[in-house]
């Protein structure tokens, strides 16, 4: 029997190339691969530099894999940059601790409550922040924020948020920044936001002097992140026991490319994350369109058509010609015209950099993971493409695609059976969407349902009866002819000369 490597951990494996935080800074929400392989890679350069007190307190929300593992291994992992050329690892010793929120809430509070942490970054997903998904507002019906405002240890993310800064607040707290890295559009302004609706929902004053100390003492600038980091898999703990000689029951992997643009907007010290490439910049607004979009938006569609083909890989699906037009039409044609691009950035090399990074089959990035929460995530990327080419009176047929192959994978109509990639997705809202496809005649009565009843896309998408029907022929188009017909259909009526559509207001 082979013995199993000795685990990653203080006496074994590749050993940081920086000393250990003196102490934590930085209290980090939602301890997943992202994380790992973004903020805290960041962290480690800054503590290269010598900023040792920016440890990082990591709170995963609900799961204790990565802590227990962590936590067996003297909170250390191991990152491993994929490319096709080959991998290089790095041990990023940035932990101070970590734990897990669902099973001790009042600990997160307490934490945030704390002096010495003067840094909040959050990774909790855009649908972490208890938002409304027609209005983007704090949801006042979820039942967990309902819980919180009664009181008791908090269970959402802006919960503990609110009660951390107002316990931190009775306590004549030191200034403290909190730091959205979600794709979500104005991160810092959205985040504070919620955590003002919800210190405003308060009974009496109760609320009172946490707002007043938010006016006082709180910064949320707003931040871009960008790096492809896919799920953990086997295949990567094997890589990393063969080529390391230890074993990491934690490790992540990701791509080579990594950016990270900060608004430089903080109440108190920061760690110097420029040291590890980070740009702070007055133009976050800009990288967060061209991210979101570009990336993100053309990303999906990718995704979803590459899930209805039977492909499981994002890799895969760009090696077809087919799904390659389409994101290329729907890059330059749908998404660019609404981007104001960051200072000094070249459209053509970053689509090119786009391009190969879908391709990096090394990475083994899956279709299902990037179609997860598409109820979310599409909502922030594709209404105001939509709306401005609308009003420009053309139709945005590829965003009508992404669409349409999103309701396919995710809510397939009786008889259409989208493939175990589609079915392997995870998104909120299912199982409602799922109800509305069992129960309607065709592809534009299930669109109007989605679109125009449930404002899945926002109230002004929920106006644009042009963009509705569009998205019905494709999911009609999907069912009854195939993916690959819908691919060709959209690319075609994109080139076709501009017709006047009116604003459909």
């Amino acid at each position: 029997m082979t013995a199993l490597p000795p685990r990653l951990g203080a006496r074994s494996g590749p050993r940081p190339e920086h000393s250990a935080p003196s102490a934590a800074g930085i209290l980090h929400l939602g301890l997943g691969n992202f994380h790992r392989a973004h903020q805290a890679v960041y962290t480690a350069a800054a503590l290269s530099a010598g900023s040792d007190e920016w440890g990082i307190v990591g709170v995963a929300s609900r799961s204790r894999a990565v802590v227990d593992a962590m936590q067996a291994q003297d909170l250390r992992y191991t990152v491993a940059e994929i490319s096709p050329t080959g991998a290089s690892f790095s041990v990023p010793a940035v932990h101070t601790d970590a734990f897990v929120a669902a099973e001790d809430p009042e600990r997160v509070v307490g934490t945030l409550a704390d002096d010495r942490i003067r840094v909040v970054t959050l990774t909790v997903t855009e649908h972490g922040y208890s938002a409304s998904p027609s209005t983007g507002l704090l949801d006042l019906n979820d039942p967990l924020i309902a819980a919180d405002l009664r009181g008791g240890a908090p269970q959402t993310t802006i919960g503990q948020l609110a009660r951390g800064l107002q316990r931190r607040a009775s306590g004549g707290g030191a200034p403290i920044t909190i730091l959205s890295c979600d794709n979500l559009s104005e991160n810092g302004a959205r985040t504070e936001a919620l955590v003002r609706a919800f210190l405003s929902e308060l009974r009496g004053t109760e609320g009172a002097e946490a707002l007043a100390y938010l006016d006082s003492a709180v910064a949320f600038p707003s931040s871009m992140v960008d790096r492809i980091v896919p799920a953990t898999t086997p295949r990567l703990r094997e890589l990393v026991a063969t080529r390391l000689g230890v074993r990491d029951d934690a490790p992540v992997s990701a791509e080579p490319f990594t950016m990270w643009a900060i608004e430089d907007r903080f109440a108190a010290a920061r760690p110097t994350w420029e040291a590890g490439g980070a740009v702070f910049t007055d133009e976050v607004g800009a990288y967060e369109q061209m991210k979101v979009r570009l990336l993100n938006g053309t990303h999906s569609l990718i995704a979803y058509l590459g899930a209805l083909r039977g492909v499981a890989k994002i890799s895969e699906s760009i090696a077809d010609t087919a799904v390659e037009s389409a994101a290329r039409a729907i890059l330059r044609h749908e998404y660019e015209p609404s981007v104001r691009f960051p200072s000094g950035v070249d459209v053509r090399t970053y689509e090119g950099q786009l391009f190969e990074r879908w391709a990096n089959h090394a990475l083994g990035h899956r279709t299902a993971q990037v179609g997860t929460d598409g109820s979310v995530k599409l909502r922030q990327r594709i209404p105001e493409p939509a709306l401005l080419l609308l009003e420009a009176g053309s139709v945005p047929h590829l965003i009508a695609l992404t669409v349409a192959a999103y309701l396919a994978c995710i809510a397939p109509m009786p008889g259409f059976d989208p493939g175990p990639h589609a079915r392997a997705m995870v998104d909120p809202a299912r199982e409602e969407l799922a109800r509305l496809a069992s129960t309607s005649t065709d592809g534009r009565h299930l669109a109007h349902r989605v679109i125009a009843e449930l404002h899945l896309f926002g109230q002004d998408l929920a106006e644009q009866p042009t963009f509705i029907s569009r998205v019905g022929e494709l999911i009609d188009t999907i069912r009854r002819h195939g993916v690959d017909a819908a691919i060709r259909d959209s690319i075609t009526a994109s080139q076709a000369p501009m017709t006047t559509t009116g604003a459909n207001r």
